[in-house]
């Protein structure tokens, strides 16, 4: 018999894939989802030598907590660079800042990288092939010190005790 982790590898990803195979064609027939089964099974399958380790959470309550965080941030971003897009443009301080990284795992540096870019007004523009710091890309940098204290304070120590200690 064969392990239902050797032939449905992620099923998070599975159950996800189906899910947006539904809503794309916007509806529940038997022959989208046996499709959606078929592509939720296919799919992970096929690709999963391409993914590395699974990560492994160690405060399941932070990662929830960072979550909210992180939308949280990105609500009060959208209404801040509306205001600065809004508003004169002599205002803008636009600024590329080098940021020492203290994640050492590829995952967290990829996360904390992919929340940078998902919180309006910064975007993570490179990571030093030896992954020490991060460029970032920000639309309005007043003290490049206070930006950097920001995003290990609100982002990367919880991606640190999340997913490292």
């Amino acid at each position: 018999m064969i392990a239902p982790r050797r032939w449905l590898p992620h099923p998070l990803l599975s159950l996800l894939l189906l899910i947006l195979w539904l809503l794309l064609f916007n509806t529940v027939s038997l022959a989208h989802v046996l499709f959606g089964l078929l592509l939720g099974i296919l799919v992970p399958l096929f690709t999963q030598r391409f993914w590395p380790g699974s990560p492994r959470v160690r405060r399941p309550l932070h990662l929830a907590r960072y979550g909210l965080v992180v939308l949280g941030d990105i609500l009060i971003a959208n209404v801040e660079v509306a205001w600065l897009i809004l508003g004169p443009v002599k205002k803008l301080r636009p600024a590329f800042v080098t940021y020492p990284l203290d994640l050492r795992e590829d995952f967290s540096i990829t996360l904390l990288a992919s929340t940078v870019s998902l919180t309006p007004g910064t975007v993570s523009a490179d990571v030093s092939a030896d992954r020490r710091t991060l460029l970032i890309h920000a639309l309005d940098v007043a003290d490049e010190a206070a930006l950097i204290a920001h995003i290990k304070q609100r982002y990367e120590t919880p991606l640190k005790e999340i997913f490292e200690c």
